[in-house]
């Protein structure tokens, strides 16, 4: 069966870029190996879809170039998708630090890429895994368990393989090899991490606060957000986001008052003030248990030297371990690596290796951190490749 455009992955990048391929008239087919569209998007943001952020930007993005996906975002910035979802009167809410949500369900965002698929031009067909691809004279083939389909462009929206639960794999990527493309392997970001079980912290499993976070690479930001405390480590925003900057081996830095000074308080504290009384209120117990020296953590203030008074807030805000490992693309919310971007055309998206084809959303090494970044790739990305 022959069709001008073939585009695999029925998520949100897949489903954009087809709305803007089927224009005038062009038929298109969206191929999915799953039973039903979008099965990412339906439980993304606690099902309600974080949609955007209004702050996107290059730097909220990791990969071997961010920079790829400047030209994406000014084409597509957060008020263009933004008013799309107003005039389908979808509502909106905004909560902190920009994530942008919707009030209802994710249902009410998945139910609108598909009204906007003109039709007939569309065609969906699902529980259809593709096998093979090839090119010759100017027109792709591909191969799935259903039958053969032919088209003179091809767009890959194929995703991750984090979530493999909903269905998620490498499949886009095997293809993409196929047709000559360099592959970064991907690794999971967005995800908890797990700690050494001898590492102090170790059984503060559900105590959760507001921590400062970073880590040793190149590029990695500092964040501050909320961090939880876990039966095999530690998840919560800050983690989830630090994950997209940090490797194997490399220590976490944390800070368990951002906010405050440790050691001001310290030579504020006056009469029987003890490390413990004078920041139980400020940590819950059992952490600051577990960061004090109980050799002082019980003296008083006073009698106390600055070098140890200076140990206890190095303890408070500047904490460092070295995660054992992630949990794994299982609880990945996205996965890092991906198709090389040095291959792809930044203004349209298009293969430099092979004419016709087309990358967008998660596939590529273009990976956003928590908060909206990666849904909005998938609307811009997928605008550029459909266009």
């Amino acid at each position: 069966m022959r069709y001008d455009t073939i585009i695999l992955g029925a998520g949100p990048a897949g489903l954009t870029a087809a709305r803007y391929a089927s224009q005038n008239g062009a038929r298109v087919l969206i191929l999915d190996k799953a039973p039903s569209p979008g099965i990412k998007l339906l439980l993304a943001g606690g099902g309600k879809g974080n949609l955007t952020n209004r702050h996107v930007g290059v730097s909220d993005y990791t990969g071997e170039d961010p920079s790829f996906a400047t030209h994406a975002l000014e084409i597509v910035p957060p008020e263009r998708v933004l008013a799309e979802f107003r005039e389908a009167k979808i509502p909106l809410e905004e909560r902190e630090h920009g994530r942008i949500f919707g009030k209802t369900s994710a249902r009410a965002i998945l139910d609108l890429l598909l009204a906007n698929l003109p039709k007939p031009q569309c065609t969906l067909l699902f529980d259809t895994g593709v096998t093979g691809i090839r090119h010759a004279g100017g027109v792709f083939t591909l191969s799935s368990n259903k039958n053969t389909f032919q088209a003179s462009r091809c767009i890959l929206a194929t995703g991750s393989s984090a979530w493999p639960q909903c269905g998620a794999d490498d499949s886009g990527l095997r293809l993409a090899r196929v047709l000559g493309h360099r592959i970064i392997p991907p690794r999971p970001v967005l995800v908890p991490f797990v700690m050494p079980q001898s590492w102090p912290l170790a059984d503060l499993s559900g105590i959760s606060l507001p921590v400062q976070l970073t880590c040793d690479m190149p590029g990695s930001p500092v964040f501050t957000d909320s961090l939880l405390f876990t039966h095999k480590g530690v998840s919560g925003p800050a983690a989830l986001q630090i994950s997209c900057w940090w490797r194997k081996g490399t220590p976490l830095h944390i800070d368990f008052l951002p906010n405050d000074d440790v050691a001001a308080r310290l030579d504020a504290a006056s009469g029987k003030a003890t490390p413990a009384s004078t920041l139980s209120r400020l940590i819950p117990e059992r952490l600051l248990t577990a960061l004090l020296d109980p050799a002082i953590a019980g003296r008083r203030v006073a009698e106390l030297s600055r070098k140890q008074r200076n140990s206890i807030a190095d303890a408070i805000h500047r904490h460092s371990v070295i995660p054992l490992r992630t949990e794994g693309m299982a609880k990945a919310e996205a996965a890092s690596g991906g198709v090389d971007v040095a291959g792809v055309d930044p203004f349209t998206m298009q293969s430099y290796l092979l004419p016709g084809l087309f990358f967008c959303g998660e596939i590529l090494d273009i990976t956003g951190r928590l908060g909206g970044y990666n849904l909005h790739w998938a609307w811009a990305s997928g605008t550029l490749a459909g266009s």
